[in-house]
C-alpha cells in the first residue's frame, strides 16, 4: 500500500460553503431576455449545451472572501481549533475582493487570523496549486497548520445585456458559473499512510487568450468591457486537446497506481458533456467520476474540494481510500494531485 512519504502533508480537513441564493438554467435565459431585448436566446440552448440545472449565488453584500470565511469556519469549528492554531493562511481562488490587498488578509482579518498570508492564483486550478503550496511548506517544516481557502464570485462577472449571438457566444462561460468558497486544512502526516502522495502539473500557455476576466490589471485597469468573461469554447477545447493527458498518466506511473485503485476520481466540470469527453480521453472509469456541474454549475476553485466534500459525507470513500483530485484550468494547464484519506 502506497504510503505518505515522511515530512509529507494530509489534508485532516475540507469543507464548502454554497451561499443560499440559487438560479436555475431557465432563470438564466429569462434575465438574458429581460436585459437583452435585440437578442434571443435560444430556448434551451444552456442546459443542451451544458447540462447545468442550477447554480449558487451570493448575496450583493457577500464578497469572495466571505464564502472562504464560512468555509473555513466550518473547517476549524469540526476540527475543534482556535484561529490562533493556524501557522499560514492561503487564498487561492480565481476570484479576489480587489486587486490589493491580497484576499488572504481580508479573510484572515475576518477569521481573527494573526499568521503570515498569501494569495495563489491560477485559475480553476487554484486550490490544487495551493494545496501544493501547503504540502510544500509542511513538507519542509517551516510551518504547521496551513489553511488552504478560496472563495469564487463569478456571478459578478456574467455580462446580462447581449446585443447579438457572438457577444453571447463569448460571454457564454459566465451563465455556467456558480459563486462558493471552501477550505482544506493541511498538516503534518507525522509517519501515518495517510497523506498527499504526490502531485503532477502541465501547462500551454501559448493558449492564455482562449479565455480571460481582463479587467482591473494593467491591460485593461478601467475598461468597462473587460469586467465580464470572455471566452472562444472551441478554441478551449483545442488547447486543452494540445495540452494534453500525459501528465496523469505519468504521475500515475510514477506512483505505481491506476484509475481502478482510487475510491473517487475528482475532475473539474465546466460541463456534463466535457466531463465525460475529458475521462474517456485520460482514461477514468466513469463509476469513479463525483458529477457535480450538473446541480451545482461551474466552481471553479471549488469544484474540488466540493467533489470531495461530497464523495466522504455520502461514504463514497473514507479514511484508507485513494483519491484522486484532476483540475483543468484556462491558460491553460492541467494538474492532479493524489492523496490518501
Amino acid at each position: 500500500m502506497a504510503a505518505a512519504a515522511p515530512g509529507h502533508s494530509r489534508i485532516s480537513g475540507v469543507e464548502v460553503y454554497l451561499p443560499p441564493g440559487r438560479l436555475d438554467t431557465a432563470g438564466v435565459e429569462r434575465r438574458l431576455r429581460l436585459e437583452s431585448p435585440g437578442f434571443t436566446v435560444p430556448r434551451g440552448l444552456i442546459a443542451r449545451v451544458t447540462g447545468i440545472r442550477n447554480r449558487s449565488i451570493m448575496s450583493a453584500t457577500e464578497q469572495a472572501s466571505d464564502l472562504a470565511v464560512n468555509a473555513a469556519a466550518k473547517v476549524l469549528a469540526e476540527r475543534g481549533l482556535p484561529a490562533s492554531d493556524i501557522d499560514l493562511l492561503i487564498f487561492a481562488s480565481a476570484s479576489q475582493d480587489m486587486v490589493e490587498p491580497a484576499t488572504a488578509h481580508i479573510v484572515a482579518a475576518k477569521l481573527g487570523l494573526h499568521c503570515p498570508v498569501m494569495d495563489v492564483k491560477n485559475a480553476c486550478n487554484s486550490f490544487l496549486n495551493g494545496l501544493e503550496v501547503a504540502d510544500s511548506f509542511v513538507a519542509a517544516g517551516r510551518y504547521g497548520k496551513v489553511l488552504v481557502a478560496g472563495g469564487e464570485s463569478p456571478s459578478r462577472a456574467v455580462r446580462w445585456t447581449v446585443p447579438d449571438f457572438g457577444t453571447f457566444a463569448a460571454s457564454f462561460p459566465g451563465y455556467t458559473m456558480s459563486d462558493g468558497g471552501y477550505a482544506a486544512l493541511v498538516e503534518p502526516a507525522d509517519g501515518s499512510a495517510a497523506g498527499v502522495l504526490g502531485f503532477g502539473f502541465s501547462a500551454k500557455s501559448t493558449h492564455w487568450s482562449v479565455g480571460t476576466l481582463a479587467g482591473g490589471g494593467s491591460a485593461y485597469p478601467r475598461d468597462p468591457d473587460a469586467t465580464y468573461f470572455s471566452m472562444d469554447g472551441e478554441k478551449l477545447k483545442d488547447a486543452f486537446l494540445d495540452l494534453g493527458s500525459g501528465i496523469l498518466h505519468s504521475t500515475l506511473e510514477r506512483l505505481g497506481l491506476s484509475w481502478h485503485d482510487f475510491a473517487v476520481v475528482c475532475v473539474h466540470q465546466v460541463s456534463a458533456p466535457y466531463r465525460e469527453v475529458f475521462a474517456r480521453g485520460a482514461g477514468v472509469p466513469e463509476a469513479r467520476l463525483v458529477p457535480t456541474v450538473e446541480d451545482y454549475g461551474n466552481l471553479a476553485s471549488v469544484t474540488l474540494p466540493l467533489q470531495l466534500k461530497l464523495a466522504l459525507d455520502s461514504g463514497r470513500c473514507e479514511p484508507g481510500d485513494l483519491v484522486a483530485l484532476v483540475g483543468l484550468a484556462g491558460g491553460v494547464s492541467l494538474g492532479v494531485a493524489v492523496v490518501r484519506l
